[in-house]
Parts: structure tokens; sequence; C-alpha cells
């Protein structure tokens, strides 16, 4: 079976709304990296909207969507988080953040119309999003000498890695190289047989 390093997010924030019963969910998605840059968009939207009952938010990260969190902020345990989450996982996006800010318009929902509203303030907001395929990618380093330069580029070329920061030092040539996950094997295993380099796993991008 092949490595599938490819995944979907959104490409840029995007905006939704449901009103109910005087209530207003306004719904707000980003697309995300890390957990820092969730805390950053968090703080941000409290202090935009700090006049607001309740910020609730569901989040997905990585290529194999594990790492989630929930947030009802102090609606009933299970109404707003796990739908806005719920969401996200019916469109099987990663990298997302989805924040539903309420302003309470005095009239209870309930439990069941807590979870539509979320649900749908949340659908609303994903629905308005341009969704992208994109690729899990590599960052390496590596130093090979200059006399086997078009043996090298040669492979870079065949396996579609980008390159930058060249560096020369005496006789050896030294370049980070950006390449897609699933081909990351088959292409260090063909740089190991070039006599003279040596390679580096940087991160993953």
């Amino acid at each position: 079976m092949l490595f599938s390093d490819t995944y979907r997010t959104i490409e840029a924030e995007s905006k939704g709304l449901f009103r109910d019963r005087g209530s207003r969910f306004i719904a707000l998605a980003f697309p995300v990296a890390s957990q820092d840059e969730i805390k950053t968009r968090l703080a941000e939207l409290r202090k935009e909207y700090h006049d607001a009952r309740h910020h609730c938010y569901a989040w997905v990260l990585g290529h194999d969507r594990q790492a989630y969190r929930v947030n009802d902020d102090g609606e009933p345990s299970g109404t707003a988080g796990r739908p806005i989450l719920g969401q996200i996982n019916s469109r099987e996006l990663t990298n997302v953040l989805v924040v539903v800010i309420r302003y309470f318009g005095g009239t209870l929902l309930g439990v069941s119309g807590l979870i539509n509203a979320y649900r749908n303030a949340a659908a609303d907001a994903l629905d308005n999003a341009a969704v992208t395929e994109r690729h899990m990618m590599e960052k390496w380093v590596i130093t090979f000498p200059y006399a086997a330069m078009n043996d090298v580029m040669k492979i870079l070329r065949d396996e579609e890695c980008s390159q930058s920061d060249h560096r020369y030092s005496g006789s050896d040539v030294t370049i980070e190289i950006t390449v897609r996950s699933s081909r990351a094997d088959h292409m260090t295993g063909r740089l190991n047989k070039t006599s003279g380099l040596q390679m580096k796993w940087l991160s993953a991008i």
C-alpha cells in the first residue's frame, strides 16, 4: 500500500453566521499550522469580540488528523465544541481552527437547540471556505563533491525536489532541498549511491 502524503485544509479565513431566537452565532474558520498559532488566534478573537457570551471552538492538526481539541466555553458539555469538530471531520479537513462566537439573545435554546446552532454556524463558515489539497513535505540538507553535481541535480529533478541555500566550500556543495514525504525514501535511496554524499533530515513541513 502506497503512503499517502495528501491532506485537505482551507486556503484562507472564512466566515459563517447562524441565528436562533435572538442569539447570534458568528463562525470563523482559519487555516493553522501549530498550537501556538491557535492560541494567538483565540487571544485575538477574545479581544475583538470581548462583549460576546461564549467563544466555543474546535481544531484539528496534522496529516493523520489525530491532534484535536474542543472547547464549550461555558455552554453545556458537548453542545458546542463537539458539533463544531463534527463539521471539520465530516469534510476530512486538518490544520483548521473553527471558532463560533455567541451573542446571547435572551432565550435559552436547550441542548438540541445549541447543538443545532453551533453545528450550522460551523458548517456555514466551512461551506464558505476554499478547500485545497496539500502535500506533506520534508526538508533535507545534502553535502556532496562538486564533481557529482550533474548526477545529484538529475536525481533532484527526477524526484521533483525544490532547492534553496546553495553553499560552496572548497570542492564541496551544500544544498537544502524539499521533497514530498511519499518520495523521500526513494530520493534518499538514490542519493545514497552517490560517492561522498552526506545528508541530514531537517524537518517536516
